[in-house]
């Protein structure tokens, strides 16, 4: 089974597209603030792969890895830490502006803010991102995860002091039943996706994410590249879209073209794109796919309007895509950093790496413009968050194929 790609048929001009004056650069500031008032707050590295690139046929290639985000393994801690924040914030009656940690652990603060137990669903990062917000801050938390979720990220979830089960359900429906208990139970629930009535939680984790993308174009400008293509990634689809809307806000009509990457068992923004209404569409069943962080059959209303208007490109691929992409950043062309990324952080390579590689990529490649002028950003958004399937992937040769190299 090899990757689909499709042509976006609804991309449009920045100036004509969405509003995505909510994921500026003057939003990032604060955001990034935010996240500087921890302790733990470090800029990941965006690491340069001029062998890869050259390998390749491209000019550059950077891949931003993720595995090093606040001893936490993954990116994901970035969107649930700001929407606790921004929750807290609103019942302690604190301005968005300026809000820092000192602020939210004051004691006049937190007895105006009440008893508070937040709930969400995960496949592993933005629970334990969560869970850890919680227990920095000192709130309670609960988290689902859906059935098939690897024990590892339950474990890892549960020694930061949360409640954590894995349910018989696929993802789509954990969330549902989260949802329902928080309202049953009055809890505050953090999701990392919106639909009609549950939006502005979502579209603070959204921000969340600025920081990561403020720090790359910051990092890219230091190093004197300028993204043409980035490659991103998508679950729910709230990461991808936050860096598109940050990119396109930033750098408006100069932003880099944005190809959108899903597993096969969960596609469900190619097959938005591919029904051709302009409208979402889910994908059911049980979503099984070795890219756990994106085993979601729902797309986010906030995020499909974003990757709907300014994505270059939808591609649904297989797993072993991700699989490769592993392999070829742990063993990298000589002279390269090793990378160590995870099912879900590598897919982006993996899909990069098919369509500079592959003879039936090549109608593909031409009409996305990868060529010796193109320069690709990756973002690597987790690392070997579970060490046995990691292990079993690049030391063992697990979901091989005989088009991997």
């Amino acid at each position: 089974m090899s990757a689909s790609l499709l042509l976006n048929p609804f991309r449009t001009a920045p100036a004509q597209g969405v509003a995505v004056t909510d994921f500026s650069p003057a939003v990032a500031l604060h955001v990034r603030a935010y996240h500087a008032s921890f302790s733990q707050y470090c800029p990941t590295p965006l690491v340069s792969l001029p062998g890869l690139a050259a390998s390749l046929g491209l000019k550059d290639v950077c891949v931003k890895d993720e595995s090093h985000r606040f001893g936490l393994n993954a990116f994901k801690v970035l969107g649930g830490s700001y929407a606790v924040a921004r929750c807290l914030a609103e019942r302690m009656r604190l301005p968005a502006e300026g809000l820092v940690r000192g602020m939210l652990d004051a004691p006049a603060a937190r007895t105006t803010a009440g008893q508070i137990t937040f709930i969400s669903t995960t496949d592993g990062n933005h629970g334990r991102g969560l869970a850890w917000t919680a227990r920095e801050l000192g709130y309670p938390c609960i988290i689902y995860m859906p059935k098939g979720s690897d024990k590892t990220r339950q474990n890892n979830i549960l020694a930061l002091g949360a409640q954590c089960s894995i349910t018989d359900l696929n993802y789509d429906d954990t969330v549902r039943m989260s949802w329902n208990l928080a309202q049953e139970k009055g809890y505050v629930m953090v999701q990392d996706t919106a639909w009609d009535g549950y939006e502005q939680i979502p579209a603070w984790i959204m921000q969340g994410y600025l920081t990561l993308a403020a720090e790359i174009l910051e990092q890219m400008d230091a190093a004197a590249i300028r993204p043409t293509h980035c490659f991103l990634q998508a679950g729910v689809g709230s990461f991808a879209a936050a860096v598109a809307g940050f990119l396109v806000a930033a750098l408006g009509e100069k932003a880099p073209r944005f190809i959108v990457v899903e597993p096969h068992a969960a596609n469900c923004f190619y097959r938005s794109a591919l029904a051709g209404d302009g409208k979402a569409h889910a994908v059911s069943g049980d979503l099984q796919t070795l890219m756990a962080g994106l085993a979601c059959g729902e797309p986010s209303s906030l995020a499909w309007s974003i990757l709907k208007d300014y994505s270059t490109a939808f591609m649904s691929c297989p797993d072993y895509m991700a699989a490769n992409g592993m392999r070829m950043l742990a063993a990298p062309v000589r002279g390269d950093q090793p990378i160590v990324s995870g099912e879900s952080g590598a897919a982006g390579a993996g899909a990069l790496h098919w369509l500079m590689s592959s003879p039936e990529a090549a109608d593909q490649r031409t009409a996305l413009g990868l060529n010796a002028d193109a320069s690709v950003l990756l973002i690597s958004t987790e690392g070997d968050t579970v060490p046995h399937i990691y292990k079993k992937i690049v030391w063992q040769g697990a979901y091989a194929d005989e088009e991997c190299v």
